[in-house]
């Protein structure tokens, strides 16, 4: 596994790492036992940057990944977020509906403390704010958080779906490491400002949805594939019409995989890791079979020829579907 430094002075961790949101939520049926396995094999893969959230079941992915990261810590390097809320949490069961975005001081402390216990561990590698709340200044949470670093509870600062403004005014109040944002040959918007704010600043842009949910792998053909209770019913870009059109784009990157000799997934992801040697990925799942698969993907090599036939063969304008839903678009980018 090919590794990359994460920030200016951070320590270099596996170029693709293990999203870890799907083993609890929002795809459907959880099997803890399965998801378990793939966290090991992750690790004996050279697979160390794992990547969960409290939102995440909950306060249940960062359970379900507690033994695994005690048993082998000095092998992992774990990153996880705040700032997604539901009224009455603190992800002690399964939540209630009323979400909303908390990037306030003290939410910071509470949700750091909280995700500490249910990992059961004494820091956090690489601690990220979910989301932000513009109502709160970007200045209050990096300096709570930055208190968090200096307390010996986390170790690197990370922003997610922020603007480069706002990555320029964190970075004034506390080094920050990593950026994670969508980035996948379907989503390129981080490219252009926000991609040459990262490099001005040496913080590493983390690619999540690298596969573009799935639709980049060419094993999903239909809607109907998805479980009844899959978040991604939910997503425009799955909707009747739009996943059509998306999946008349996803034949053309079969077609530069086959020549590569590759999965559709793997050409995917390596067009990612081309991207520069400062943007990492983590391709998410919950079974070993496709772990794997996407790790080997850190040995594929594509010419500029092929990376360009990748880039040409899904234009960005021709992405049907925004990335979230309407609620969800509203809460990025600030």
């Amino acid at each position: 596994m090919i590794k990359r430094r994460i920030g200016a002075g951070g320590p270099e961790v596996s170029a693709i790492g293990l999203g870890c949101m799907g083993m609890s939520f929002a795809y459907g049926g959880a099997d803890d036992a399965e998801s378990t396995r793939t966290l090991h094999r992750a690790l004996d893969l050279g697979v160390d940057h794992l990547d969960t959230a409290d939102m995440y079941g909950f306060g249940a992915n960062e359970r379900l990944l507690a033994p695994v990261v005690r048993a082998r810590r000095d092998e992992v390097f774990l990153a996880t977020k705040f700032g997604n809320r539901t009224s009455g949490d603190s992800f002690g069961g399964t939540g209630t509906p009323g979400a909303y975005v908390d990037s306030s001081a003290a939410w910071a402390r509470e949700a750091c403390d909280a995700s500490l216990g249910r990992l059961g561990i004494d820091t956090i590698d690489l601690y990220y704010l979910h989301r932000r709340n513009p109502a709160t200044p970007i200045e209050e949470t990096v300096g709570a958080l930055a208190e968090l670093v200096r307390a010996g509870k986390v170790r690197f600062l990370g922003l997610s779906e922020v603007s480069p403004a706002t990555l320029r005014a964190a970075h004034a109040v506390h080094p920050i490491a990593a950026v994670q944002m969508e980035y996948s040959l379907f989503t390129r918007d981080v490219e252009g400002e926000m991609l040459a704010t990262c490099r001005e600043l040496g913080v590493s842009l983390v690619a999540y949805s690298p596969v573009g949910r799935g639709l980049l792998t060419g094993a999903i053909t239909s809607r109907e594939q998805l479980a009844v209770d899959d978040w991604r019913r939910t997503v425009p870009r799955f909707a009747e019409g739009n996943l059509d059109a998306n999946l008349a784009l996803v034949a053309a990157v079969r077609e530069v995989a086959a020549e590569v000799g590759c999965t559709p997934a793997q050409a995917a992801l390596a067009w990612v890791l081309a991207q520069g040697d400062d943007v990492l990925a983590i391709p998410g799942t919950k079974r070993v079979r496709y772990l794997e698969e996407n790790a080997a993907a850190a040995d594929v090599r594509l010419d500029a020829g092929q990376l360009d036939r990748l880039r040409g063969a899904v234009p960005a304008d021709a992405v049907a579907g925004e990335r979230y839903s309407e609620a969800g678009m509203r809460t990025v980018g600030h």
